[in-house]
């Protein structure tokens, strides 16, 4: 019975820590920049200030959700003739920051809310894990960025 016992505590403590990686396994991230809004010139500088922090030495990862979703799909993106930055688009400058090697993701719930799916999104561009941008959150290390 001791032996059972030990057992079933042993995978509950092993399934624990696999639920848990995802979390543990964050990015490298120290700056987290969630961006919502679908103003133009708040998204253009939220990923101009982003870039710029890079450019600084910074490791950033992008949140994208409710409106600011969209600048991840692909016929969005596409079709965008919205202001431009010094040299982008928003759209532009999300394509831009996946090919530098930033992590991108829309919110969770942004896909099963709207009218696209996985395959709609950029090359690149994921689906985030509430758990893991839920450590990154707590994290004190962890700028936080929302616009």
């Amino acid at each position: 019975m001791k032996r059972t016992k030990t057992f079933f505590s042993l995978a509950a403590t092993l399934l624990l820590a696999m639920l848990a990686a995802p979390a543990m396994a964050q990015q490298d991230a120290d700056m987290l920049t969630i961006l919502t809004s679908d103003e133009d010139e708040t998204q253009a500088m939220a990923l101009i200030l982003t870039m710029q922090a890079m450019q600084n030495g910074v490791t950033p990862q992008v949140l994208l959700c409710d409106d600011a979703g969209d600048l991840a799909v692909s016929s969005e993106a596409d079709d965008s003739d919205v202001l431009r930055g010094p040299d982008a688009s928003a759209a532009q400058m999300i394509q831009r920051l996946v090919n530098n090697g930033v992590t991108v993701d829309v919110c969770a719930i942004y896909l099963p809310n709207g009218e696209y799916t996985e395959a709609d999104l950029i090359d690149g561009v994921g689906v985030a894990q509430p758990p893991a941008i839920g450590a990154m959150v707590a994290d004190p290390a962890v700028r936080l960025f929302t616009f």
